[in-house]
């Protein structure tokens, strides 16, 4: 039960000194008796909070930035209209526009409220308490409750990177054959006969079928289909570093699912491993029309831990869940000491059976400290700049004496730049 501000005013005047009213118990009793009644009366007719009946409905998901609408369905199975203030609580990373509704809902009637929701964290959010203040028709009391009502909105990737898809997606279709431009690669599929073109390869040329006709005969291939990809997020501590306010796991994330919306187009298969320690999510056998909704959802929970990524376990993982040939992407730092200390003992236990290729955000701030001048500070800071970029260069360097293919880029530019890898990698016949 609260006192409101209009009963504070009343009885703040009914316990004046008994001189300002009456000299006797007669002025004290004159005023503080109607008042009390009409207390009484306004707090009796409020309608009761606790026999409510509220249910929600709305939605479950949203992409990270986007609106989500949950409904509350507000019950009112007693005798007295309700006339009140609605709070439904939620976590400030999901940023309500408003979380306070005034309801009325008649007797024995139901009403919706709706709290707009824009999620500014990946993961699941939980609804708070719901709390209830019912006025009386005098607003004079209210009476107050809280109401549990569970609902979870999952905040899912952004996914920024599928602005790139359509031109992808086109490349892809040059070499598929799709289009007038075909290519040749080491492993590819035969497709057809066509005329030759002056400028075409002339390995290509099909001499027996050219003896049977008049002109000569080129034959056109396609990249093979049905490939095998595995995506793997390294969530160790080097992931947790913010490049850009935001983390490098969810740049890594973004390029992840360019890619693999990109090669499930590509008729291949999409795979995904998040592991530091442990694995933390592990995504495997999804059709070409699941495994994108599939990826996004395992990557909504995924958080950056603060250990060292377990090198050793990771390809051990790798290699009992992937027996067949695979195009291994694997999303880590280029930072020498994990590279050097974790994974270059291990690389070649995956060279040797699987394609691999790493791939790693830049810091663009790297890049602006090293092309700073003007002062002694920021000649300082250019040169510090300058050795992080050389040992970086030379940790890269590192890894394609290995065989393995390197893309280090910016969090703008590593999603399309991995997609142009894997294309060349597909082009080539190396998947």
């Amino acid at each position: 039960m609260a006192l409101t501000g209009r009963a504070a005013l009343l009885a703040a005047l009914g316990s004046l000194p008994v001189g300002l009213w009456d000299p006797g118990w007669t002025g004290i009793l004159a005023v503080n008796a109607p008042l009390a009644l009409a207390c009484a009366c306004d707090f009796a007719l409020a309608a009761p909070v606790r026999r409510l009946s509220l249910t929600r409905t709305g939605d479950t998901t949203a992409r990270l930035g986007e609106p989500a609408d949950v409904t509350l369905t507000i019950t009112n199975p007693s005798r007295r209209p309700l006339k009140a203030q609605l709070r439904d609580a939620w976590p400030p990373s999901t940023a309500p526009e408003t979380d306070r509704h005034p309801v009325t809902v008649p007797t024995g009637e139901r009403r919706r409220v709706t709290t707009r929701l824009r999620p500014t964290r990946r993961g699941d959010h939980q609804a708070d308490r719901v709390t209830i203040r019912s006025y009386g028709p005098l607003g004079l009391f209210t009476r107050q409750g809280t109401h549990k009502v569970p609902w979870t909105l999952r905040a899912l990737p952004p996914f920024t990177s599928r602005k790139h898809l359509p031109a992808k997606l086109a490349r892809l279709r040059e070499l598929d054959g799709r289009t007038s431009v075909l290519t040749r690669g080491e492993g590819t599929e035969f497709d057809s006969l066509r005329e030759y073109v002056p400028g075409d390869d002339t390995r290509s040329i099909d001499w027996r079928a050219t003896a049977r006709q008049t002109t000569v005969a080129l034959r056109t291939w396609r990249p093979e289909r049905d490939r095998h990809i595995l995506l793997v997020l390294d969530t160790g501590r080097t992931s947790a570093g913010r490049v850009d306010d935001a983390p490098r796991l969810d740049a890594a994330m973004d390029a992840a699912l360019l890619l693999a919306a990109l090669a499930s187009r590509a008729g291949d298969r999409v795979d995904l491993l998040a592991h530091d320690r442990r694995v933390r999510a592990l995504v495997q056998g999804r059709t070409a029309r699941d495994v994108l909704p599939s990826l996004v959802n395992a990557m909504a929970t995924l958080e950056a831990q603060l250990v060292e990524t377990d090198a050793r376990a990771l390809t051990s993982t790798i290699l009992r869940t992937t027996p067949r040939r695979t195009l291994l992407v694997l999303l880590t730092t280029l930072d020498t000491a994990p590279v050097e200390e974790g994974l270059l003992p291990v690389l070649p236990q995956l060279t040797q059976r699987h394609t691999v290729l790493v791939a790693s955000v830049a810091d663009p701030h790297i890049a602006r400290m090293a092309a700073a001048r003007g002062d002694v500070d920021a000649v300082y800071e250019a040169a510090a700049a300058a050795q992080a970029q050389t040992e970086r260069h030379r940790t890269a360097e590192q890894l394609r004496r290995h065989g393995v293919t390197v893309v280090d880029a910016t969090p703008d530019e590593l999603a399309p730049a991995l997609a142009d890898a894997y294309l060349a990698l597909k082009a080539a016949g190396r998947l």
